[in-house]
């Protein structure tokens, strides 16, 4: 097991929020930071907000790490139209978050696990990198005893969240389309994101 799977729970406390909208989130008993000083709730300057909304972001994805996150940023700036919007779509389309938008897998921890141990076929070769970009209209599916996997079953039963309209899911094969980019509106997000905030952060 990994640093980023174990610490999954201490991410929600250390951002006082229920990252991925999940029933077992500490923060749904204790809505305050760990440590001696978590329930002091001071001001935030206009730098910790930036830095919070950025966390908030890499977190949710897999706790990204801070220099890949950093690439993300790069080419959002170099696209044309709303960075902060590319930004998103540029994260939607990682595969270990279509993996975990298809309900394949509990967490994008989970998903991105699938993903490197090499249980994850695109448009029918086999793909172990999860920060792979999806296109539209590539197929998504599990390889052979995977589908079968009691991990993968209980996700697909979960009802905390549901497929997203710009992907169409078969439960049963489980196998999906990405059908198109999807615009920040349509990204199920169980807490506010504020990818124009991470853009001010990356920009000072």
């Amino acid at each position: 097991m990994t640093k980023r799977l174990e610490s999954k729970h201490k991410i929600d406390r250390r951002l006082g929020v229920s990252l991925w909208g999940r029933p077992k989130s500490p923060i749904n008993k204790r809505d305050y930071r760990p440590g001696q000083h978590g329930q002091r709730r001071g001001k935030p300057s206009d730098y910790g907000v930036q830095l919070n909304a950025k966390q908030k972001l890499r977190g949710y994805y897999g706790n990204i790490g801070e220099r890949q996150f950093r690439r993300y940023y790069q080419e959002a700036m170099r696209r044309k139209g709303n960075n902060a919007e590319i930004l998103i779509q540029l994260l939607e389309r990682r595969l270990d978050a279509v993996v975990y938008r298809m309900k394949f897998a509990a967490t994008v921890f989970a998903a991105r696990q699938l993903v490197n141990h090499g249980h994850v076929l695109v448009n029918g070769k086999n793909v172990n990198i999860a920060s792979y970009s999806v296109k539209d209209g590539d197929v998504i599916e599990l390889r052979g005893k995977a589908k079968q996997f009691a991990v993968v079953l209980a996700a697909a039963e979960l009802a905390e969240r549901d497929v997203p309209d710009y992907i169409n899911v078969d439960p049963k094969e489980m196998k999906g389309t990405f059908i198109r980019t999807p615009a920040m509106t349509d990204v199920p997000y169980p807490v506010q994101m504020e990818p124009n905030l991470v853009i001010e952060f990356y920009s000072r």
